[in-house]
């Protein structure tokens, strides 16, 4: 995706795909899950290092990315029980601040 500035510039826009639904998107419209070395979190704000999978900010494809191994897949790292409840504690929170 490409904007124009007004200086006559080309601005670049990331775009990442999301696990849960397949879409592609600016990457600022995506939560970003990561890897690190104390394990799997969620990054809010896009900039932690280690390996990275976005989510739309929707708790249908919070599910999907949750369900079977897609996250473990895209982060290629086995998630634990404790990293798991914790993940889908957050998914709910979607649901009531209203994504999208």
């Amino acid at each position: 995706m490409v904007q124009q500035t007004q200086g006559g510039r080309v601005k670049h826009t990331p775009i990442r795909t999301c696990i849960g639904c397949r879409q592609t998107e600016g990457k600022r419209t995506f939560l970003r899950v990561v890897r690190t070395t104390q394990g799997v979190v969620v990054d809010p704000t896009g900039k932690l290092a280690g390996r990275g999978a976005y989510i739309h900010r929707s708790p249908a494809c919070w599910e999907a990315a949750m369900k079977g191994s897609r996250l473990e897949q895209a982060l290629r790292t086995k998630l634990t029980a404790e990293e798991r409840t914790l993940l889908a504690a957050f998914g709910e929170t979607l649901d009531a601040v209203g994504g999208e």
